[in-house]
């Protein structure tokens, strides 16, 4: 059984976040704050790069809170992290329960990402490398976005336009709920509940994955990971797992943070993923010129 700690962030979450994002210093980062994506429910993202970046692999980072909090804001470290790695990052707003439930976020989540690819090169991207990652519930988004191909058909993309998907302490397999809230959000039903499980719509056309986990996760089970990494297995999709010895549920995400890099080596993971993924594009594309 999966734990979701409903009480994951707490009063003190402000100046948690505002610490790491103090501890990035000065960078050349450059960042568009507060762009809009969808007017019509008031939602926003951020945009991390390095000046004079050009045809760059994009991420768009989907931050956790148990689908119930969380601030764009409160993760300017982890923009200016990979940019500062070479990468153009999007970091966007989505509802939160109780004012939407799973059409809702996923719908947000999945127009954040179309916005992406449509203005990725204004910002130095490379719209052909886009890459979705997300943190706990953030990971659970980014998962269903490349499981469930009926989210991003609805935007006029597929899971396969995604060049890689990275998970950190996602949950991707964690029926039966017994929260009210989580029952709220996907429904009172089993069936209507299968809706919100990745590990369900493994078909073989996802993208590749890097999925990331910390054996001592008391909130995302690291049995998640593993089932998800075992149904993509089956269908020879191309994934890979990495298992964080004494590594906890929030210690995955602060790893990525100038404070916390040696506690695990989630940045590099990430960065060597996504640089494989696209020189392996880039061989394949000149493999297929005449």
């Amino acid at each position: 059984m999966l734990l979701l700690g409903s009480g994951l962030l707490t009063g003190c979450q402000t100046v948690l976040f505002g610490g790491l994002n103090a501890s990035t210093g000065k960078t050349h980062v450059l960042v568009q704050r507060d762009v809009v994506f969808d007017p019509g429910h008031h939602l926003a993202l951020d945009v991390y790069r390095l000046p004079g970046t050009e045809h760059a692999p994009v991420v768009v980072f989907f931050y956790g809170g148990s689908w119930k909090s969380g601030k764009r804001q409160w993760y300017r470290w982890v923009g200016e992290a990979l940019a500062q790695r070479g990468m153009v990052v999007v970091i966007p707003d989505y509802r939160l329960w109780p004012q939407v439930r799973l059409d809702g976020f996923m719908q947000d989540a999945a127009h954040a990402v179309a916005w992406t690819q449509a203005h990725a090169g204004e910002y130095g991207g490379n719209s052909a490398q886009l890459f979705v990652m997300g943190h706990s519930a953030g990971a659970h988004i980014g998962a269903l976005l490349a499981t469930d191909a009926h989210w991003l058909d609805a935007v006029g993309m597929q899971p396969r336009d995604l060049s890689g998907f990275i998970g950190l302490a996602g949950p991707y397999d964690f029926l039966p709920l017994k929260d009210p809230d989580f029952i709220d959000m996907f429904g009172s039903t089993h069936e209507a509940q299968l809706r919100s499980q990745p590990v369900q719509y493994v078909n073989g056309d996802e993208p590749p994955m890097l999925l990331m986990q910390g054996t001592t996760d008391k909130i995302v089970w690291p049995r998640n990971a593993q089932s998800l990494a075992d149904q993509l297995q089956r269908k020879g999709e191309p994934v890979e797992l990495k298992l964080y010895p004494d590594i906890g549920h929030m210690a995955i995400l602060f790893a990525m943070s100038r404070p916390f890099q040696a506690k695990a080596p989630v940045l590099e993971d990430t960065v060597s993923f996504i640089q494989a993924q696209v020189a392996q594009h880039q061989h394949a594309a000149t493999a297929s010129t005449p």
